[in-house]
């Protein structure tokens, strides 16, 4: 009888397990092109390829149970199936070495893509023309922002992640002298005036205010989206309570005509509403010029360009820098991608900013692997020449 570390590391390096995870792999991968149509790119990678099991919900009950594996169990044993595979099963030799770089090429892309999972973030950043900025914002998470506006050279804001105003608990922030109880959240959500008809909106159903523009307009609740050419626009109906009691209910959205909302307590001014995260920079970015080239007689797309200045608070970076399509800026871990634009504004152009901090491991591991695959052809082409030179010329019949 083998014992149980034996039959551990004969499980771990078996062929058997590595023809299995490549089946489950290509099983995955099939059936997350599949589910696509239904739940777009961002949400398919996140259920199916960065999550250790696909979850679902059982047929008639609110119930989610693991049914197949995901792409971090999947990935994660064949990472240690491979390197088990050279530890025990295969043996340096000089023959043999562009097979091990092939390999070692191979564990780089598997860590690649688990860096790159884990640390890769995604951000937009809007800028018009001769207006600095120094902020990205995501294109999928939100927060709840309560900025003390009370000092006009200084705004101190307080930014509350979108995951904890969903769980809808009372919360006490330090910085403010009032707590923060969410009564509703909508993960995506439309406003509707209400125009004076309060049967029209009390039909709507939707949260009420005490303060702001929830006063005139109903937030609606809405199906969430899965296109990727389209947003969720969360919504909330957030109370504030000071010592001596509510100040306040105000409906706060992501939506873009929705403005912050200003009040007052205890003697301070504050905004509040829902936004995009934002990322702040140790740089400013200024728009000097957008150009949307177009091929002559067309209004199809030829080239985009962003002519930009950059600026740092201490003076040591101040130069113009210009994005065009395939030629991104890279500055402090960050890439800058011309992304897109203001259809009929040639004032504004936006930005992709990428921070991935594994960009070269995908690089480095093509080569290696292109390295080992020339490497074990050249051995073998040597050897199929030096056999043909020292085999026997035939006789003459």
């Amino acid at each position: 009888m083998k014992s149980p570390v034996r039959q551990l590391r004969d499980f771990f390096v078996s062929l058997r397990l590595t023809v299995v995870l490549l089946v489950l792999g290509m099983i995955l991968v099939f059936v997350a092109t599949l589910d696509q149509v239904n739940l777009g790119i961002w949400a398919v990678q996140e259920k199916y390829f960065r999550s250790f099991f696909v979850v679902g919900r059982l047929p008639g009950l609110d119930v989610f149970v693991p049914f197949f594996p995901g792409g971090y169990l999947i990935g994660g044993l064949l990472l240690i199936n491979l390197i088990a595979s050279h530890f025990f099963r295969f043996k340096f030799t000089w023959n043999k070495a562009g097979i091990q770089l092939t390999h070692a090429g191979l564990i780089f892309l598997l860590l690649g893509e688990l860096f790159t999972g884990l640390y890769q973030d995604d951000f937009s950043m809007r800028l018009t023309q001769g207006e600095p900025r120094n902020y990205s914002e995501s294109y999928r998470e939100n927060e709840l922002a309560i900025i003390d506006t009370t000092d006009a050279a200084f705004d101190d804001v307080v930014a509350i992640p979108e995951s904890v105003v969903a769980r809808k608990a009372a919360l006490q922030h330090p910085k403010l002298p009032f707590r923060i109880v969410p009564k509703e959240y909508y993960p995506n959500s439309g406003l509707r005036s209400r125009e004076g008809d309060k049967a029209a909106a009390s039909a709507g159903g939707g949260p009420r205010a005490t303060q702001g523009i929830g006063l005139n307009v109903d937030l609606l609740p809405q199906a969430v989206t899965y296109k990727h050419d389209e947003r969720n626009v969360p919504g909330a109906l957030v109370e504030l309570v000071g010592s001596d009691g509510p100040i306040g209910t105000w409906v706060v959205s992501s939506d873009p005509r929705m403005p912050p909302q200003r009040f007052q307590y205890a003697g301070r001014s504050y905004t509040i509403g829902l936004r995009f995260t934002r990322h702040y920079k140790p740089f400013t970015l200024t728009l000097l010029k957008f150009s949307h080239d177009r091929y002559a007689g067309t209004e199809i797309p030829k080239n985009f360009s962003s002519r930009i200045r950059l600026n740092t608070p201490d003076g040591r970076d101040d130069r113009e820098v210009l994005i065009y399509m395939n030629n991104p800026m890279r500055y402090s871990g960050l890439t800058f991608y011309q992304a897109s634009f203001e259809p009929g504004n040639d004032k504004v152009t936006i930005l992709q900013v990428v921070r991935n901090p594994s960009w070269l491991v995908p690089y480095i591991a093509c080569s290696i692997m292109t390295l080992g695959l020339i490497w074990q052809f050249a051995i073998h082409l040597t050897g199929f020449i030096a056999r043909r030179r020292a085999a026997p010329e035939p006789r003459p019949a």
